[in-house]
């Protein structure tokens, strides 16, 4: 096993304390001033929408800290300063952008954001906060901060492009934005946490929704096309991948996830990283498409309902959709779409579908097949992605045992009634 330094991974670590913090109750909002746990905190932000007053305070919130300069002032990444003296130090320098209103990175805000809560909030080092309740509670015993004796015997040795070695700096104030070491196993495992798939849990689901979910959209002249908390955020083949980068003297390390999927993709590197290609996007325009096919090929396991009768029939939708609902021979329900539009947009085999039951008259609509997103027929075009997965809600059984009607609510489609018999066409 080899340990890595993971230099600017780490700010996920300040971002994962503030939502845990938020969680607790311990910050009322991540729209929270920083001067709320600061006392007379200003700096200048000329470009800011008001222009009442030379200072303006950083009122848009905890998460928008990185309109903050990217080092304070005359400082290094090496600087070993104190948080009171950082802040005072602020005083006199100027935000980059009005928050919220660009991307900017920023080693300062994240280290700021640190350090306040960690002195300011809960009163303890950051980094014996970040052990505590973060480390120690995922499981990941080989990632940390100081670089003891044993920890040094094993870590992989950083190297710079000419293939000298490069020293284990200590970054002093900056360690929140850049200190840590790990491994790949201990980095899977927070990966798998955020995404929802890990049996120690962090942070609440909602809280995990927010932190995955893109802030704003950045300019052209920056290099992601989204940020959010910490993450730059881009597009590839209809997904969003969001990763954080880090390169820190002899080291490179990228830990990116893909959401939609439940995938993550972890890089760590002696050295430093590929200038020709990404690697990341290189190893995920082969993943994304092998479990796209999984996925696709994979035997989709269906429940039926206790009983098929109440469902069985046929159902209209405004006299212009009919529907004909049969039990197969393993109890679950199939519906086949028919009827003169249904026929003229689209194709015979996408028109059969199954119900998956899921509760009291509750199924999901399910594609045992691959299709289309999108059918184009002449102008008219039918979302077949659209329909994959809704929910269809039965009536309440009638007197005669059966359902009269469902709801298809993500569709807004409602009073689709059950009919006698099987309707004929005039040609």
């Amino acid at each position: 096993m080899l340990f890595f330094r993971i230099a600017s991974l780490s700010k996920i670590f300040p971002t994962l304390m503030l939502y845990k913090l938020w969680e607790d109750g311990k910050i009322a909002s991540l729209d929270d001033p920083l001067e709320k746990y600061v006392d007379n905190f200003t700096i200048k932000n000329p470009l800011g929408r008001s222009r009442d007053s030379e200072l303006k305070h950083i009122t848009d919130g905890l998460i928008f800290l990185d309109s903050l300069p990217r080092r304070l002032r005359a400082t290094s990444l090496l600087w070993k300063g104190r948080t009171q003296t950082a802040i005072n130090l602020l005083q006199d320098d100027v935000l980059v952008a009005d928050p919220g209103t660009k991307c900017h990175y920023s080693n300062l805000a994240f280290s700021l954001l640190a350090h306040v809560m960690a002195e300011r909030i809960v009163g303890v080092e950051y980094h014996r906060w970040v052990l505590d309740n973060i480390l120690d509670r995922l499981g990941m015993e080989d990632t940390g901060f100081d670089v003891s004796p044993g920890v040094y015997s094993q870590m992989a040795v950083g190297v710079y492009a000419n293939g000298k070695p490069a020293p284990l700096y200590d970054l002093g104030w900056y360690r929140p934005s850049g200190q840590m070491y790990s491994t790949a196993a201990d980095l899977a495992k927070l990966a798998m946490m955020l995404l929802g798939a890990y049996h120690r849990k962090l942070l609440e689901p909602d809280s995990l929704k927010i932190m995955l979910t893109p802030l704003y959209r950045c300019e052209k002249d920056y290099f992601a096309n989204r940020t959010g908390t910490p993450w730059e955020v881009n597009e590839l083949m209809g997904y969003e991948v969001l990763r954080k980068d880090g390169d820190l003297d002899g080291y490179s390390a990228t830990f990116s996830l893909v959401p939609r999927l439940k995938l993550g993709f972890i890089v760590l590197m002696a050295g430093s990283r590929p200038q020709k290609q990404d690697i990341v996007i290189k190893a995920y325009n082969q993943i994304i498409p092998a479990i796209e096919k999984a996925f696709r090929e994979a035997t989709k396991v269906l429940n039926a309902p206790p009983k098929a009768d109440p469902y069985v029939g046929f159902f209209t939708y405004s006299n212009i959709t009919f529907y004909e609902i049969r039990a197969g021979s393993d109890g679950v329900l199939i519906m086949q779409q028919f009827g003169p539009q249904i026929e003229e947009l689209i194709p015979e085999k996408y028109r059969t579908i199954k119900l998956n039951y899921l509760v009291d008259r509750v199924f999901r609509v399910v594609f045992e097949t691959e299709y289309p997103c999108v059918l184009r027929v002449g102008t008219a075009s039918v979302s077949l992605e659209a329909q994959d997965g809704q929910l269809f809600n039965f009536y309440n059984f009638n007197k005669r045992g059966v359902s009269p009607g469902f709801d298809a609510p993500g569709l807004n489609t409602y009073n689709v009634v059950r009919i006698a018999r099987r309707p004929s066409f005039s040609s």
